[in-house]
């Protein structure tokens, strides 16, 4: 109870706060993850043996037929009949097939073929089919069934309102069907409810007739469009409040889409209404025109928290969730994760990361980069706040869908998935970016369709000519970010001629390294300044400039274009490091010192040896030796007292190869 009252009072507060312009807690992509990582679900394998992407039937459409009329009054009961004809497409030589259907939820009464058998266990619906099917034939066999008047977290049945809610895997729960992202179909439903009743669903409303006394209402939807199971959704309540909207295609604008706005008694949602023809206007302009025959959202009861799901063509929202920053990545979904949707769990990321950044685009798209920018910074904070340390996108989960606190993990799935998105943008350029995204949206193997994240890969490296396959290595498949300990310095080379080197250092340990593109802003003492781009590809890596005027100072990363990064660039020299392997430096004693100090370093064979003091800056103050030295240990001594207080450098050169350490003059 005491979380409980923790996650209302905390999603209460960040209500408040995302009604601000300037606010930006991507309080949409938040409240999208509560909602779906406090979802009830069980890890693991399921029953069904065609767990992944390729089995032996491809379904071709699903003709649901519900009676609903009873869970709409008295104890509001959560038991219905219903029937489902399932279509397949044959792909390999089969005479049964397995679909998903949870025990705990429904039983199944009869299976309608001629010569058919069945097996219920295990929340598996196994159908022994009347012969031996090849590969190509179509092929249709009718469930009945009975859903059971329990609690299932996927059908809610309360004070008026019927709706179902799905991801990951809870349209088993519901209705027998193939339950994973990647077997995508259409949809014919039908539903029998009391006349009262507004029932909304995928699609477009074919008709819906009154039967009986005038107090029954038959709805019929259908989707034209392929739809994955948790997608497929029924919203309803008893006086239900209804808009529409229309917007007009840019294509043919005398062809409209009509947005569908369920609210409840009291709700006021002009706002988003008003909202959401630029809004589709925006994400049509940069991704694909508006793929739907029809869209809209739905407002829910307290049995719907907080958050949002994207059904496709009809989003769920949380009582009263008129918000733009969650109509903005609720919507978005509808092109990433509905239109093309992720083939298995471990491609949320083309989900869950492009409706986050596209949340933050939309600010972009409204008042400008600025705040798109620190949307972003946001994201990247969240990030850093919570990150648990595990990847993007682990292959795993392919195969063994996780818990929901894992897959849809705030600071993992939504705010480092939007920043890697944002790091693409700055790897490639806003034109190749923008480029891929529309390929990716307009490639008809994927719309309609699924995909995995090495299709949209392959898609950027088709639009850029290029094998960008390193940076989804690093960003996507590996965990954690880079930690920077870069350095830098200013050699004054005499005759108006100043030479800037650049350190580019990293630290962390798991992956070890990041490949990345850099940029590199040096200022100079006339106010100019000069901002360099270079591809850091090994690590330990130093670039040098020289220039005719003097430089005074160099900025890493001056944009924050790498927003999952930590460390720090200073003035001065790297630190200890291997530059040096076959020799030994030590730290000087004393240190800090006033006016003389110490320190040795060892040599394991003959070499040329160059010891220079520098000052803060870099810059050579002193050479207290430069001659060849056979093998051995050596101490030197330095009298530093016409040197002012303050930090040094000294650093061993041995043949080429240098090792520096700090000293302190302290007075």
């Amino acid at each position: 109870m005491k979380t409980c009252l923790f996650l209302f009072i905390f999603f209460i507060s960040f209500l408040s706060a995302g009604n601000a312009q300037t606010d930006f807690s991507s309080p949409g992509s938040k409240a999208c993850s509560m909602r779906k990582s406090s979802m009830i679900f069980l890890p693991g394998k399921t029953g069904n043996t065609d767990n992944g992407p390729v089995h032996s039937y491809n379904v071709l459409n699903y003709s649901l037929k519900l009676d609903l009329f009873k869970c709409y009054s008295g104890y509001y009961p959560n038991d219905f009949k219903g029937s489902n004809i399932i279509t397949f497409k044959v792909d390999s030589t089969l005479n049964s097939i397995k679909l998903d259907a949870a025990n705990a939820s429904m039983t199944i009464d009869s299976v309608r073929m001629a010569g058919v058998s069945f097996t219920h266990s295990g929340n598996i619906l196994t159908i022994s089919l009347n012969r031996t099917y090849s590969p190509g034939e179509i092929v249709s066999v009718k469930v009945n069934y009975s859903h059971l008047n329990v609690d299932d977290n996927a059908f809610y049945s309360s004070g008026g309102f019927v709706f179902t809610d799905s991801e990951p895997e809870g349209a088993r729960k519901w209705f027998p069907c193939w339950d994973k992202p990647s077997d995508k179909a259409t949809l014919e439903l039908r539903a029998k409810v009391p006349s009262n009743v507004k029932l909304g669903s995928n699609g477009i409303l074919a008709d819906s007739t009154i039967s009986g006394n005038g107090d029954t209402l038959n709805y019929h939807w259908v989707s034209n469009e392929n739809i994955a199971t948790y997608l497929m959704v029924i919203t309803s309540r008893v006086d239900y409040k209804l808009d529409i909207i229309y917007w007009h295609k840019p294509s043919n604008p005398s062809d409209s889409v009509p947005f569908r706005f369920y609210f409840n008694p009291g709700e006021n949602p002009s706002a988003m209404e008003a909202l959401i023809i630029p809004l589709t206007d925006w994400f049509s302009l940069n991704y694909c025109e508006h793929p739907f025959q029809k869209n809209g959202f739905a407002a829910l009861n307290n049995q719907f928290v907080w958050g949002g799901m994207e059904n496709q063509t009809l989003t769920s929202i949380y009582p009263n969730g008129w918000q733009e920053w969650l109509i903005a990545h609720e919507f978005a979904h509808q092109w990433f994760g509905d239109m093309i949707t992720c083939a298995t769990w471990a491609d949320i990321w083309l989900n869950e990361g492009f409706a986050t950044w596209s949340e933050a685009f939309w600010y972009e798209g409204k008042w400008g980069y600025t705040y798109y920018k620190n949307s972003i910074n946001q994201d990247a904070s969240d990030y850093f706040s919570g990150n648990p340390g595990w990847a993007i996108s682990v292959p795993d989960w392919a195969i063994t869908t996780p818990s929901t606190g894992v897959l849809f993990n705030y600071s993992i799935t939504y705010a480092k998935g939007a920043c890697v998105l944002h790091q693409l943008r700055y790897v490639l350029g806003d034109s190749l970016f923008f480029a891929t995204l529309q390929a990716y949206c307009a490639d008809t193997n994927l719309k309609y369709k699924s995909a995995m994240i090495s299709d949209f890969m392959a898609k950027v490296n088709e639009v850029s000519n290029d094998n960008y396959d390193w940076f989804f290595s690093e960003w996507i498949f590996s965990p954690n970010h880079p930690v920077y300990n870069n350095s830098y310095n200013i050699d004054d080379l005499g005759n108006a001629q100043w030479q800037v080197n650049f350190f580019a250092e990293q630290t962390q340990t798991n992956p070890p390294f990041f490949k990345m593109p850099l940029e590199i802003k040096i200022m100079f003492a006339d106010f100019s300044d000069t901002t360099f781009r270079v591809m850091n590809d090994v690590n330990h890596q130093q670039y040098s400039w020289i220039f005719q005027k003097q430089p005074v100072s160099l900025e890493f990363d001056p944009d924050n274009n790498i927003v999952l990064k930590k460390g720090s660039t200073i003035v001065g020299l790297p630190e200890p490091n291997s530059y040096l392997p076959e020799s030994f430096l030590s730290q000087n004693f004393p240190n800090p010192f006033s006016r003389e100090t110490q320190f040795s370093y060892t040599l394991e064979k003959p070499a040329h040896v160059r010891i220079e003091l520098l000052d803060i800056v870099g810059k050579v103050i002193s050479t207290p030796l430069n001659a060849f030295r056979e093998s051995g240990k050596y101490s030197l001594y330095l009298d530093c007292s016409s040197f002012s207080p303050g930090l040094y450098y000294y650093r061993l050169n041995v043949d080429g190869k240098t090792m520096t350490r700090k000293m302190v003059i302290s007075r």
